[in-house]
């Protein structure tokens, strides 16, 4: 970062203004003094910078203040102290692994907050990223997913059993429709009363909702029916159920915008403000000892869509499609290279495995892969035909060969065998019900796609489900010829201090725009940096 010393008063009133070259490097470098104060003057030659300790006098010129704003008070200081964290910025739990260990320990270990991607993926699996995670960060704030599971319920409530039994404390909540009371019996697990008498919740639970019915469910207490149920299982005391009732489900909620996989494609700029209204609502009306956030996500991928999202009120960011193509995500390198030449207009809505059957949808990359079509033609069938055999014989024939590649009866037997060891009632409902016979023949291949992402399986590019927003395109763009432009520099620690640097920056600019200085355009062009420059910038 470039280095200077701020004019004096007396050089500001009696010495010509500086040449525009000078007064542009002066400025810039003066905005990214992240944590130094001082005072601009807006001279009829352009601004000029003074310390802070020497309050200009300059008759006829425009006088500003330009405050300290380090990445590390971007934000509300609450969600910071509530995880334990350094900056105001998580990483969601991309499913199947992609939002790997990897990634979380990097996260942890620069005071940023990253779920590990639970979602999709078999118990045992998901102990084993518990116990590596435990060992390897210790104390260090990290998550893991807790994925809404309508059709699998047996196996939602047993990944709560799983981080219960490991002593999980934070979970990022994802895709709920509505509470479920697995969901209920994580949160309220252990809750006390403390030595100074406040109400102890041990687990905490970030909540992810783009509509304001499901976030109210959120930011209430846990439904009556849901607590008398534990009590009654044996599950929760009495006394800790009457203080359940007195906490909201969730403190912390991420207003999801248009993001990758299950988003309803929103604006950030309508989502936020409206659940920042319904946090306020509900804090009124419930009085919480600990104050209600919200956050942001999907489309944040540069800083000004960062500096954007704080400057509407979020407590924090979040990011998505962007950890994706890092190397530390749990993916492959052919993905990493689709990511990275994606623009922010190739991505699609398609299917969602995980709720076929309910027409849910999820936004994927267009670019590169025929997924997102192949699988509307699926959902298609699904509403249209009533079971396999319908299927019209060349259609039939498209689909077995060339992208199942295997035939239906094949397909089942492997549906079967992988269900028997997961959850066997939706076979048994299949067997009765030809049309959802055929949904999970479908579900095969939706599943199957994004494991042969993951993979980098060569011979199904074309089958590819990879999870992205338009906020890719927009980082790629924000990158171009920068140190993050080729995927192997990509470090998600890196991208993230990046965009908060970056926002710092720009919410500075803006504070002087305020006061009424003219900026140049260029002095709020942000270029990536590696990460030696970074550290010295912090």
């Amino acid at each position: 970062m470039a280095q200077h010393e701020p004019k004096s008063v007396n050089e500001l009133t009696t010495r010509p203004t500086p040449a525009p070259a000078s007064r542009f490097a002066s400025l810039r470098a003066a905005l990214e003094e992240l944590d130094t104060p001082c005072w601009v003057v807006d001279t009829p030659d352009g601004p000029v910078v003074a310390a802070v300790d020497s309050p200009p006098r300059c008759a006829g010129a425009r006088i500003a203040f330009l405050p300290a704003c380090p990445p590390a008070r971007l934000g509300d200081p609450s969600f910071r102290r509530a995880h334990g964290l350094r900056f105001a910025y998580a990483a969601g739990s991309m499913a199947n692994g992609i939002a790997s260990e990897e990634l979380v320990e990097a996260l942890a270990r620069d005071g940023l907050l990253g779920f590990f991607g639970a979602a999709g993926l078999p118990l045992e699996r998901i102990e084993a990223a518990i116990g590596r995670l435990t060992a390897s960060l210790g104390a260090l704030p990290h998550g893991f997913n807790l994925i809404h599971s309508p059709a699998e319920p047996e196996l939602e409530a047993a990944v709560v059993d799983c981080y219960l039994r490991r002593g999980v404390r934070r979970v990022e909540a994802s895709a709920y429709l509505d509470l479920t009371l697995p969901l209920v019996r994580y949160r309220v697990h252990g809750i006390h009363r403390g030595a100074d008498g406040r109400i102890v919740v041990p687990n905490r639970i970030v909540a992810k909702a783009s509509r304001a019915e499901v976030a109210a469910k959120f930011f209430a207490p846990p439904p009556a029916r849901f607590l008398q149920a534990l009590v009654e299982a044996g599950k929760l005391a009495p006394d800790a159920a009457e203080l359940a009732a007195r906490v909201p489900m969730a403190e912390d909620l991420t207003a999801e915008a248009d993001s990758g996989g299950h988003t309803d494609n929103r604006p950030a700029l309508v989502v936020l403000p409206a659940l920042l209204e319904l946090r306020d609502r509900m804090q009124a009306e419930h009085r919480y000892e600990q104050p209600l956030r919200v956050g942001a996500a999907g489309g944040l991928a540069t800083p000004a869509a960062v500096a954007a999202a704080f400057a509407m009120g979020a407590a924090y960011v979040m990011t998505g499609s962007i950890n994706q193509s890092c190397r530390e995500a749990g993916t492959s390198d052919r993905v990493r290279a689709m990511l990275a030449a994606a623009g922010p207009a190739d991505v699609m809505m398609a299917p969602a495995a995980d709720m076929f059957e309910m027409g849910v949808k999820v936004q994927v990359l267009k670019r590169g892969t025929m997924f997102g079509l192949r699988a509307a033609r699926l959902h298609e069938l699904y509403r249209t035909v009533d079971r396999l055999e319908a299927i019209a014989p060349a259609e039939r024939e498209t689909l077995e060969k060339t992208w199942f590649r295997a035939r239906f009866a094949d397909v089942w037997e492997r549906t079967c065998a992988y269900f028997a060891a997961r959850d066997p009632a939706p076979i048994a409902a299949a067997r009765k019900d030809p049309r959802k016979k055929m949904a999970l023949v479908f579900r095969w291949y939706l599943g199957e796609s994004s494991r042969w992402a993951n993979a980098g399986e060569p011979s199904r590019q074309m089958d590819y489900q990879i999870w992205c927003g338009p906020a890719m395109g927009a980082f790629n763009e924000w990158v171009r010829s920068s140190c993050l432009e080729a995927p192997e520099q990509r470090l998600v620690s890196t991208v993230a201090l990046n965009l908060l640097c970056g926002a710092a920056v720009l919410t500075r600019a803006h504070a002087l725009r305020i006061q009424g200085v003219a900026l140049a355009p260029e002095l709020a062009r942000i270029v990536p940096r590696e990460r030696r420059d970074l550290e010295r910038w912090l």
